[in-house]
C-alpha cells in the first residue's frame, strides 16, 4: 500500500479512538437510602410540601418584614457574593480545559538588522578583493498550528473533571444561599421570641415592685416582718437582672441580621428595635423521603460532583501511561537583503507529525496515579458521610420540632391554668375573701408561664426552619449558570 496513504488512514484511525476513553473510571459510589423517616409526623396528619414549595419556603410565616430581610440578604450578602465569583471562575477553568481539545494557532512576524562576523562578504576594491561584514535586513512571518489528538481522552477527561468542579461551585453556592436564609429567618424568629419574652419580664418586673410595695406596707401594718420585705426584694433585684441579658440578646441578633444583609452591624437597629409579634402561621410540613435528599441538598450534589471530578481527574492520571500523538503544520514568509545585495524572499511551510511515549520517569506518572486513586477514595467516602450527616439532620429536625409542638401544647394549657387561677384568686379579693398578695402571686405565676411558652414558640418556629434547611429548602435547580453571571457581574 500507498505510505502516503497509510499515514492519513492512520492517523484518521487514532482520531477515532477518542470516542473511546478506556482509561475511564466509573462512579464507585452507593448509597444505601432508608425507606422512611423515623421521627416524621403521622402520614395522616402531615401535610406535604413539594419540591416547588421549598424554594420560598420562609413566605410560609406570612411575615412581611421577614421576606423584605432575606430579599436583602440575598442580594447584598458577602458569602453568596464570593460564591457567586467562585463560579465565574470555575466557568472559565472550563473554556481553559476544553481549549486544550482544540488545535491550536499563532501568527507571528519578526524583524530585524543585523550584522555579524560570521557573515562574511568578498567586495571587489583597487586592491583586489576586500572581504566585508555587511549589515543585513532580515523579515519573517506566519501562522504555526499545533494539535494533541487526544487518543485516549486524558484531555477530554481533564475537561469533564473541570465540568465537575464548575457545576460543584455552583451548588456551593446554592449551599451559601441555603444557609443563609436558615440564618437569616433562625435570627429573626429568635429575635422576636426575645422581645415577646422582654415585654412579658417588663410585665413581671412592675408586678414584683407593687408585690415589694405591698409587703412593705404590710410590714409598716405590723402584718409582715422584714424577711418577708428582704426576701420580695431579692426577687425583684433577680428578676430585674434578667433584663440586661434579654436586652443583649437582643442586640446581638440585630447585629448578626445587619452583618447577613451585607450592612454594618448597627445598620437595623431603628428598624428592628421596636418589638413586633412571632409569626403565628408558620410554612407546611415537608414531607420528603430520604432519598429526596440526593436531588434537593446541595452539599450532597456538591460531594457528588466531587466524586465525579476526582473519577475524572484519576482517568486523566491514567491516560499519561499511553503514547501523545502532535500534528503540527507552520507557513509564512521569510525575506532577507544584505547591504548591496539583491533581496531574497520566498514562502516557507512544514507539516509534520510527533509521536511520544513514557519511558523513565521515576515513578512519577505511576504516583500521579496512586495520589488521584487516593484523592477518589477520600471524595467517595466523604459523599457517604454526608449523606448520613443528612439523614442525621432531617431526624433531629424532626425531633425538635415534635418535641417543641409538645412542649408548646402543654405550656398553652398551663397558661390558660393559670390564667384561670388568677381570674378566681381575683374574684376572691375583689368580694373581700382573699389576699391581694395571693392575687400578685398568681399573676406572677402565669407570667412566668408565658414567659416559657413565649421560649417554646419560638423553638417551633426555629426548628421549622430547621427542617427546611435539612431539606435543602431554598433554591432551585431552574437557576442556571448564566443566571447566576448576570445577577452577579457587576
Amino acid at each position: 500500500m500507498n505510505h502516503r496513504v497509510l499515514t492519513p488512514l492512520t492517523v484518521l484511525f487514532l482520531v477515532s479512538l477518542i470516542a473511546c476513553t478506556p482509561t475511564r473510571v466509573g462512579d464507585p459510589v452507593a448509597l444505601n437510602s432508608p425507606a422512611q423517616w423515623q421521627h416524621a409526623a403521622n402520614a395522616d396528619t402531615a401535610q406535604s410540601a413539594e419540591t416547588t414549595d421549598l424554594k420560598t419556603w420562609w413566605q410560609g410565616f406570612n411575615d412581611p418584614l421577614l421576606n423584605e430581610l432575606i430579599d436583602q440578604a440575598l442580594a447584598a450578602n458577602h458569602d453568596i457574593k464570593i460564591a457567586t465569583a467562585r463560579v465565574r471562575e470555575a466557568n472559565a477553568m472550563v473554556t481553559v480545559a476544553e481549549a486544550a481539545l482544540y488545535p491550536s494557532l499563532d501568527f507571528s512576524l519578526a524583524g530585524g538588522r543585523e550584522k555579524r562576523i560570521d557573515r562574511i562578504v568578498g567586495v571587489p576594491s583597487g586592491q583586489g578583493i576586500k572581504l566585508i561584514t555587511p549589515t543585513a535586513d532580515a523579515v519573517s512571518g506566519g501562522l504555526a498550528a499545533r494539535w494533541e489528538i487526544d487518543v485516549f481522552g486524558g484531555r477530554h477527561l481533564e475537561a469533564e473533571a473541570a465540568a465537575a468542579q464548575a457545576q460543584g461551585s455552583r451548588e456551593d453556592l446554592h449551599a451559601a444561599q441555603v444557609g443563609l436564609l436558615a440564618q437569616v429567618a433562625t435570627n429573626y424568629l429568635e429575635l422576636r421570641g426575645v422581645q415577646q419574652r422582654t415585654g412579658i419580664l417588663q410585665s413581671n418586673i412592675a408586678l414584683q415592685r407593687e408585690r415589694l410595695r405591698t409587703v412593705q406596707v404590710f410590714h409598716k401594718a405590723g402584718l409582715a416582718n422584714e424577711a418577708d420585705v428582704a426576701r420580695q426584694q431579692t426577687l425583684l433585684q433577680g428578676t430585674e437582672a434578667m433584663l440586661p441579658q434579654l436586652t443583649n440578646a437582643g442586640q446581638k441578633l440585630i447585629h448578626r441580621l445587619g452583618v447577613l444583609l451585607g450592612e454594618p452591624p448597627e445598620s437595623l437597629e431603628q428598624r428592628l428595635a421596636v418589638a413586633g409579634p412571632l409569626p403565628k402561621q408558620a410554612p407546611v410540613m415537608p414531607n420528603l423521603l430520604p432519598a429526596d435528599l440526593l436531588a434537593q441538598r446541595p452539599d450532597l450534589r456538591l460531594a457528588q460532583t466531587e466524586v465525579s471530578a476526582a473519577a475524572a481527574s484519576l482517568g486523566s492520571a491514567r491516560a499519561d501511561l499511553y503514547p501523545k500523538l502532535v500534528l503540527s503544520a507552520s507557513g509564512g514568509f521569510g525575506a532577507l537583503a544584505v547591504g548591496g545585495f539583491p533581496s531574497l524572499a520566498d514562502s516557507v511551510y512544514a507539516l509534520g507529525s510527533g509521536l511520544s511515549a513514557p519511558i523513565f520517569n521515576a515513578g512519577r506518572i505511576r504516583a500521579h496515579i496512586a495520589a488521584a486513586d487516593a484523592r477518589l477514595d477520600q471524595v467517595a467516602a466523604n459523599y457517604e458521610k454526608i449523606f448520613l450527616l443528612a439523614l442525621e439532620d432531617v431526624e433531629n429536625a424532626f425531633a425538635a420540632h415534635r418535641s417543641a409542638t409538645d412542649s408548646l401544647g402543654q405550656l398553652t394549657q398551663a397558661e390558660a391554668s393559670a390564667e384561670k387561677a388568677y381570674r378566681l384568686v381575683d374574684a376572691l379579693y375583689q368580694r373581700g375573701a382573699g389576699n391581694y398578695l395571693t392575687v400578685l402571686d398568681a399573676q406572677r405565676s402565669k407570667l412566668a408561664i408565658s414567659d416559657e411558652r413565649a421560649k417554646a414558640e419560638t423553638a417551633v418556629g426555629v426548628a421549622m426552619v430547621s427542617l427546611y434547611r435539612a431539606f435543602g429548602g431554598g433554591w432551585t435547580a431552574a437557576e442556571s449558570p448564566g443566571d447566576i453571571d448576570s445577577v452577579s457581574t457587576p
